[in-house]
């Protein structure tokens, strides 16, 4: 573990963004706020701090349980990350999520021509 690392760095190593770019492009555009204050990607991340993202519609919270630059595994990155996001926040994820858009089956490909009227006609009533 090390002392100081760069929030963006932790939040790359931790799995919060894919790569670390994402993760400090996100601080410059005011979308990470640690104690309600935008920081920058520079900023340097203290233990039990909660960081905030901003990813629309919702803000997701996060604690630091520990300090790590070191990219590790999901099954590992839970003992340096604890997400204490709002339940009202998750809520409003799901509630959005399916509006407005057709489900279908993971990899059922696109409606065929007789699917596709049948979806009409029942949109229709």
């Amino acid at each position: 573990m090390d002392d100081k690392v760069r929030v963006d760095k932790w939040m790359w190593a931790v799995r919060i963004f894919k790569t670390r770019s994402m993760a400090a492009d996100a601080c410059k555009k005011g979308k990470v706020c640690i104690n309600d204050v935008t920081i920058k990607p520079s900023r340097e991340v203290k233990l039990n701090e909660k960081i905030d993202i901003r990813v629309p519609p919702i803000i997701r919270s996060y604690r630091v349980k520990a300090i790590s630059g070191k990219r590790m595994s999901a099954k590992l990155a839970v003992d340096f990350v604890e997400d204490i996001t709002a339940q009202d926040q998750l809520d409003l994820l799901n509630a959005t999520k399916n509006f407005g858009f057709e489900q279908r089956q993971r990899g059922t490909g696109r409606p065929t021509k007789q699917e596709r009227r049948l979806i009409d006609k029942l949109k229709k009533g």
